[in-house]
């Protein structure tokens, strides 16, 4: 139960409220420490999976805390950038909204016996979040490039709140079932 892989993962848990004080704490180079620590975060989730499946590693528990490490570590990082002023609070509650639903969806297909996996546009989101969140947070220490994280987010929420449908849609028979019971 308790490996490497899983030990990835709390660390990862562990690195949010590090990342959250960094970013909302002003001293000098903040933006570079937090934008250090939410790769370094990143990496973790990388690494745990991979591991995990190439040792054979992969545990009940794994399986349980990575999508909360991953949703715990982009939530965070998307909240702090609202209280920064750096992400509009609307756009953000959509994204951690998506979260929360799809999470919901994996419960109701869990109860059914039922594994709903990544599919490839939830990676292409994830791999938007990642992108726009480190763009974000450097964004006011590169000037211009607060921009292009303002363009990204934009891109961000749109490919989210796509794959949120994508999940449902594809699983509507598993929530009509729901609801008929």
């Amino acid at each position: 139960m308790w490996n490497i892989p899983n030990s990835l993962t709390v660390s990862r848990i562990a690195l949010v409220p590090i990342l959250v004080t960094v970013l909302l704490t002003r001293f000098p180079g903040r933006e570079y420490i937090g934008l250090a620590i939410f790769l370094l975060a990143g990496l973790t989730d990388f690494l745990d999976g991979l591991i995990a499946r190439k040792t054979g590693a992969v545990t009940t528990m794994g399986a349980l805390l990575d999508p909360i490490a991953d949703k715990l570590l982009t939530s965070a990082a998307f909240i702090s950038l609202v209280e920064l002023g750096l992400a509009p609070s609307w756009m953000v509650t959509c994204i951690v909204g998506r979260e929360f639903a799809v999470t919901a969806l994996r419960m109701v297909a869990l109860e059914r016996g039922l594994a709903i996996s990544a599919n490839n546009l939830g990676k292409l989101k994830t791999t938007a979040q990642v992108i726009t969140i480190s763009i974000l947070i450097l964004g006011k220490e590169l000037g211009k490039w607060i921009v292009l994280g303002r363009y990204m987010l934009w891109i961000t929420l749109i490919v989210t709140l796509w794959s949120m449908l994508v999940y449902f849609w594809d699983n509507r028979a598993l929530l009509r079932e729901d609801i008929a019971n």
